[in-house]
């Protein structure tokens, strides 16, 4: 931190191996201190009221207050104390990840697991959580646009004020998106690429599809196996459209939402009868399986760059190079602007390379995205 202060971490977790674990892993990184431990969530909520801590990492699973009870709790007292789960890579696992995130949880970090020692154990979380940690206490990891903005548990139930476009500040060396223009073509493909608070931004924004959406929408949300699985069947309860994890080989059409699994690349393919999806295991790009830079660029050749790209809240700067694909080929990009989302690192490095068309808060994505793929589609576009 600028002023030399510390951001102070409070570690919930019933197993004092963890709590260790944890503890040594922060106590790593100079510019952090574990301000103190519990070993469940009541005495986490106790614990959050006596230190002030700046973020909190939560277990799901412990006695007498599990992390949803505790998660619960403290949404309510502290709503914008960022709060990170510590999830086991298990389907049970999953589903109270995915139940934690859905109720406010900033972010997750999933335990290591068949990594062969305690070394790798520690390098496996601390490669994953310190980042996190710095990008939702406000700092931004050493890297521009990672910064975040600490919200309100559920900050997208309020629609979000302001015209559509972002004002940038002076001297930001961020070059600012034009105005809404009229699409340059037709849209025959929405594609998405999402990360940290992206459960509650699509839950937010997906519903905002009409039910006739005329193309498929194919979404990139960071996520391991198991865990996608359960996200798209929990967006398919809100959606208009049936939302569906991808097992490659699907057709595409309208009125679909295919949402990339974890652990593979979700590719678009095309041939004489049409484009379909194609799953893939090549290395991770940005450190990420799927990655929304691999989506884009598939889809912008597959389509013949009539795809309109959509980069949201998360860390990082996936989907920049895939978005520049998009136009290069003739399409549109549009992003979520910097005060709806969670952590402005993805769509913020699509703002600074020049490669958005248009920043909106995260209410206004839905109109824009259906607004964007009827004007292709109508006797006068």
């Amino acid at each position: 931190m600028s002023d030399g202060k510390k951001f102070r971490v409070l570690v919930v977790d019933d197993s004092v191996v963890i709590r260790r674990m944890l503890c040594d892993v922060i106590a790593t990184d100079p510019a952090l201190e574990v301000v103190g431990t519990a070993p469940n969530g009541a005495l986490a909520v106790t614990r959050v009221q006596q230190l002030n801590p700046d973020l909190v990492t939560l277990d799901v699973e412990m006695p007498e207050m599990d992390g949803l009870e505790a998660l619960a709790v403290l949404r309510k007292q502290h709503p914008r104390l960022p709060v990170i789960m510590f999830s086991t890579l298990t389907e049970r696992g999953a589903t109270a990840t995915i139940e934690a995130l859905t109720r406010g949880a900033s972010d997750y970090v999933t335990k290591p697991a068949n990594v062969g020692s305690v070394t790798a154990a520690c390098e496996a979380i601390r490669s994953e959580l310190i980042p996190k940690i710095k990008a939702l206490c406000g700092r931004a990891a050493g890297r521009p646009g990672s910064g975040a903005r600490v919200l309100a548990p559920n900050p997208f139930a309020r629609p979000a004020p302001g015209s559509g476009v972002r004002a940038l500040p002076p001297g930001s060396g961020i070059r600012p998106a034009a105005p809404a223009q009229p699409p340059r073509g037709r849209v025959s493909a929405v594609v998405i690429g999402i990360s940290t608070g992206g459960p509650n931004a699509l839950a937010a924004m997906l519903p905002g599809l009409v039910a006739d959406l005329p193309v498929p929408v194919l979404l990139v949300q960071h996520m391991p196996p198991t865990f996608t699985a359960l996200l798209a069947e929990r967006l398919a309860k809100v959606a208009k459209l049936p939302v569906r994890e991808a097992a490659g080989g699907e057709r595409l059409g309208p009125r679909q939402v295919w949402v990339a699994p974890g652990g593979a690349h979700l590719t678009v393919v095309g041939g004489a009868s049409g484009q379909s999806l194609r799953l893939t295991h090549e290395p991770p790009e940005n450190s990420c399986r799927p990655a929304a830079d691999v989506l884009f660029r598939t889809a912008a050749t597959a389509f013949l760059g009539n795809v309109l790209g959509v980069v949201m809240t998360g860390m990082g700067s996936d989907g920049q190079k895939g978005a520049e694909a998009i136009r290069a080929a003739g399409g549109t990009v549009i992003v979520q602007d910097e005060a709806t989302s969670v952590v402005w690192g993805m769509p913020g490095s699509v703002v600074r390379a020049g490669a958005a068309d248009q920043v909106l808060p995260l209410d206004q994505i839905a109109p824009e995205i259906v607004r964007r793929v009827r004007h292709g589609r109508t006797p006068t576009a």
